[in-house]
């Protein structure tokens, strides 16, 4: 019954409408992208209903993405040359 009362209260504090810390919105846009999202946590950022963290988040880490293969590939460009 406690374990029961436990899995209550935690599914009663992710509700539909709860904030979902940014920190969370940003790793669970780094497993989409690279496709080991599991079922729990799409679920739970479906439920979460606000779109905007989500964008916010995909393209933030889309600019640092391409910006760290720019500096990779630069770099081993000029140690080449």
């Amino acid at each position: 019954m406690n374990q029961h009362l436990r899995e209550s209260k935690t599914h009663s504090a992710q509700t539909e409408g709860d904030k979902i810390p940014f920190w969370r919105v940003m790793i669970s846009v780094i497993q989409a992208s690279f496709g080991v999202q599991n079922k729990d946590n799409r679920e739970r950022d479906f439920k979460q209903g606000r779109l905007l963290p989500f964008i916010v988040a995909a393209v933030l880490f889309t600019v640092v993405f391409v910006l760290t293969l720019m500096t990779i590939v630069s770099s081993v460009l000029n140690s080449g040359a």
